[in-house]
């Protein structure tokens, strides 16, 4: 018979989310002539009307207080093989946008090229949750290609969808 362990360390919740996985997103806009941006695996759609989709970012994050302040947010869903592009977003130092081809829509908002899905976004509303703000974002617009498979996280590492 499985038990159930009381939850006594962060560890041991990391390893639990390990188990559920999860797509890959780059949040980015431009600020002060330059694009600016994270990753973030804990995005989720949420409704149709309106168009809202969600992001929740840990509140010790030095890059969401500056994407914050921007009118508009692109988020892009990562493909199968930028992985290196998610680990550069993921950096705490260093150029994040080094070796990554870019567009900018014209009202500010920064894609990753070659993902699977672009969404122009603003912010809806933000809800302090734990550790995390959980950010509602409206989508103001979209490119979608269905056809590429998006990059997966799961167990500390990234995977690929298989075909059946």
């Amino acid at each position: 018979m499985r038990t159930i362990e009381p939850v006594t360390a962060p560890q041991q919740l990391r390893q639990a989310f390990g188990c559920f996985p999860s797509g890959v997103t780059a949040l980015c806009a431009y600020r002060d002539g330059e694009p600016i941006g994270l990753a973030a695996s804990s995005f989720t759609s949420v409704s149709m009307e309106p168009p809202l989709v969600s992001v929740c970012l840990q509140h010790t994050s030095t890059t969401w207080p500056k994407l914050r302040e921007q009118p508009r947010l692109g988020l892009s869903v990562l493909a199968e093989g930028q992985d290196e592009i998610c680990a550069r977003l993921a950096r705490k130092e260093g150029d994040r946008f080094a070796g990554t081809e870019w567009f900018a829509s014209e009202s500010g908002s920064v894609f990753v090229e070659g993902a699977t899905l672009w969404l122009d976004c603003t912010i809806h509303e933000e809800v302090t949750s734990g550790d995390h703000d959980i950010v509602l974002l409206r989508i103001q617009g979209l490119s979608a290609v269905p056809d590429t498979s998006p990059l997966v996280f799961h167990a500390s590492r990234f995977r690929r969808l298989a075909s059946i």
